[in-house]
């Protein structure tokens, strides 16, 4: 099963968020059920791992997913984009049958 991957741009947005925060050892990335579409990525600052936590390093940057979420998150690219003054993370997701239209949440 694959892996989640940050792109250079989110690796390093991630490395300055946990440098301002003044602690973290990387990313969490998770989804709930939510949205209009059923599930929404879960994105937070990762203090440390479980035990049914899986650890993926990418650009440097540690990506924790809960073994639980894993199925809906494999392979999934997740980047950092600045559009005029907006700026977000975004994720392509293999996984994803179908996303509303702003891309905040999905269908597996």
């Amino acid at each position: 099963m694959d892996g989640v991957r940050l792109t250079e741009a989110a690796a390093s947005q991630v490395r300055r968020q946990i440098e301002q925060r003044g602690r973290g050892t990387g990313l969490r990335l998770g989804v709930k059920a939510a949205g209009c579409s059923g599930f929404a990525y879960r994105v937070d600052f990762a203090d440390g791992v479980g035990a049914e936590d899986l650890v993926f390093e990418s650009h440097g940057v540690p990506v924790v997913v809960a073994k639980d979420d894993l199925a809906k998150l494999a392979g999934v690219e997740v980047d950092f984009v600045r559009q005029g003054l907006n700026e977000s993370f975004k994720f392509r997701n293999p996984n994803a049958k179908d996303e509303c239209g702003c891309g905040e949440s999905f269908t597996v």
